[in-house]
């Protein structure tokens, strides 16, 4: 399996794992490729380097809808611009072993109506510079299904677009599925009541799935609300199997060659 997005920059827990021995444990149960995602210029400038290092590693950039904003207002703790930023993001998805540009998209949950239009304006820069680069583009979607779809559509997507961490219902997987748009499920799935998450998940063809960890974040259940990492895949993915009534072994090879011909080669 591959874990289709995670943040392994990020340290979690008392005692830290290193990279290596995090994808270890990963490898251990299966989980043997990461894609690497840095969505703010420090974590992307680590991508780069990171993906080079760890072969298990394949690499994302971006800038994250709720940075973007700052970046346009001057107000951003790196102290870089909006269009120094994205400068900058691009350079690096231009490097050795990166295959997405993202997260991008668009959160209403974090970032207010004064934020709106600088997330809109990063939003399509991304999309063109994923076109330009012909990388798969991965969605940050919250609270904010609608404007993302809006702008996508008239945008045009990506041949390859990924929706990261699939929020939404059965009526907006239909409607991504319906534009050849992937949808990429968290721990998220496995929480008790995640019905509505479930049900999407049902109407979206098995062709259409990827699993991934957003590490450190949204660790499954059994293990909600300690640190996420790559090797925990398998409780996500077993959810995946049992909602479609599949043996997890050939739900496991789908979404596997799913993740190649969407990232390959590793």
């Amino acid at each position: 399996m591959a874990d289709n997005h995670a943040h392994l920059e990020w340290p979690a827990g008392d005692e830290p794992k290193t990279v290596a021995e995090r994808l270890a444990d990963a490898a251990a149960v299966g989980v043997d490729r990461v894609v690497q995602i840095g969505c703010e210029v420090a974590s992307a400038r680590w991508t780069a380097l990171a993906v080079v290092q760890y072969p298990r590693l394949v690499g994302g950039v971006a800038i994250h809808p709720n940075e973007a904003p700052l970046h346009e207002a001057g107000t951003h703790e790196s102290g870089l611009g909006y269009d120094e930023a994205f400068a900058i993001i691009a350079e690096l998805a231009r490097g050795p072993r990166m295959r997405v540009i993202g997260e991008t998209g668009l959160d209403f949950y974090r970032t207010g109506p004064d934020g709106r239009d600088a997330q809109v304006s990063a939003f399509r820069d991304h999309i063109a510079l994923a076109k330009e680069l012909g990388l798969v583009l991965q969605i940050h979607d919250r609270d904010a299904h609608a404007e993302v779809v809006e702008v996508l559509d008239r945008d045009g997507a990506p041949e390859r677009t990924v929706m990261h961490c699939f929020s939404g219902d059965a009526g907006l997987a239909k409607l991504c599925v319906e534009r050849g748009w992937y949808l990429s499920f968290a721990g998220t799935l496995t929480f008790k009541n995640s019905h509505e998450l479930r049900g999407a998940l049902a109407v979206t063809p098995l062709s259409h799935v990827l699993v991934e960890t957003d590490a450190p974040f949204l660790a499954p259940h059994p293990h909600r609300g300690a640190p996420n990492a790559p090797y925990l895949v398998p409780w996500t993915m077993r959810e995946i199997a049992s909602v479609h009534g599949v043996a997890l072994e050939d739900a496991c090879a789908v979404v596997s060659a799913t993740s190649d011909a969407l990232y390959a080669p590793w």
